[in-house]
């Protein structure tokens, strides 16, 4: 039988952390600033999990709502405010972002000490080089997880399926750091399947309802499942087919409460860690 990964359980375990660290500060507590352009649903409800979960661990929070007309003159000013700002030790933009706004240059605006979301070309930098810095929070949260199960990455081969920004890329570079022997895979790729089935660790990434079955998993393998998708009936899945799999592999996440809870633990976890850095200095 599979050992489930319950992002959920491992979420409480990083904020209760938090909180003990929160509670030993000398001076301010950590604040994180998130900026949200526009009225988008899924980004309304999000935003307000992220002010929850800072409340929880005694973090200070600002939501910082613009209209979606706002312009990017205006958005990399505030920004730029907050930069300055001693009281806020993580900026966040909520996207998506309106369509006259550039992604690439309200991420390099923020100032890469600050960069929770660690999108940053310095920090993506960082990352790749093997340096200290503040990484994307999903693919972090998922390291972590597998440490937290004594789950053991060293040596083992990892395919990635999905090259994006925000998981693919930077999922790859951090099992790297584990000394994995790492594979990326996507949608062009020849062969697929047989590719996923040599991985130990799987870590699929794509947005497609339960397209990794059965036959794709190499028995024993670790499945760690991405995806936040609906089905034809309209119920939340994954990227992987949960019940098809759950007896090949040896450890797989669940969806929901796999990873999703992760990105905001580890969102704090990056503004604790940010705020840390600026009192050192």
């Amino acid at each position: 039988m599979a050992l489930v990964l319950s992002g959920r359980k491992y979420a409480r375990v990083v904020r209760a952390s938090l909180r003990d660290r929160v509670s030993e500060l000398q001076g301010s507590a950590p604040g994180l600033a998130v900026i949200m352009v526009g009225d988008d649903p899924a980004s309304r409800v999000y935003v307000g999990a992220k002010e929850k979960a800072c409340k929880k661990v005694g973090f200070n929070s600002r939501v910082i709502g613009l209209p979606a007309e706002t312009s990017e003159a205006d958005i990399l000013g505030l920004v730029g405010e907050l930069n300055c700002d001693d009281t806020v030790h993580g900026i966040l933009v909520q996207l998506p972002l309106p369509d006259h706004i550039s992604v690439d240059r309200v991420a390099s605006a923020v100032l890469p000490e600050k960069d929770v979301d660690g999108f940053h070309p310095v920090n993506v930098g960082r990352l790749w080089r093997g340096e200290e810095g503040l990484f994307p929070c999903t693919p972090s949260g998922i390291v972590g997880l597998l440490h937290h199960h004594d789950i053991s990455m060293r040596g083992k081969n990892a395919l990635v399926v999905g090259r994006s920004n925000i998981v693919g890329k930077p999922m790859a570079a951090l099992l790297l750091r584990e000394n994995c022997t790492v594979t990326v895979a996507h949608s062009r790729t020849v062969d697929l399947m047989g590719q996923c089935r040599k991985a130990d660790i799987l870590i699929v990434a794509v947005g497609k309802p339960e397209m990794i079955q059965r036959d794709w998993v190499k028995p024993g393998a670790v499945v760690v499942d991405v995806g936040m998708n609906r089905n034809s009936n309209g119920k939340l899945v994954g990227d992987v087919a949960y019940n098809d799999v759950f007896d090949v592999c040896s450890a797989i996440t669940p969806v929901p409460g796999g990873v999703g809870p992760l990105t905001i633990a580890f969102l704090l976890e990056n503004t604790f860690k940010a705020r840390a850095k600026s009192s050192a200095e």
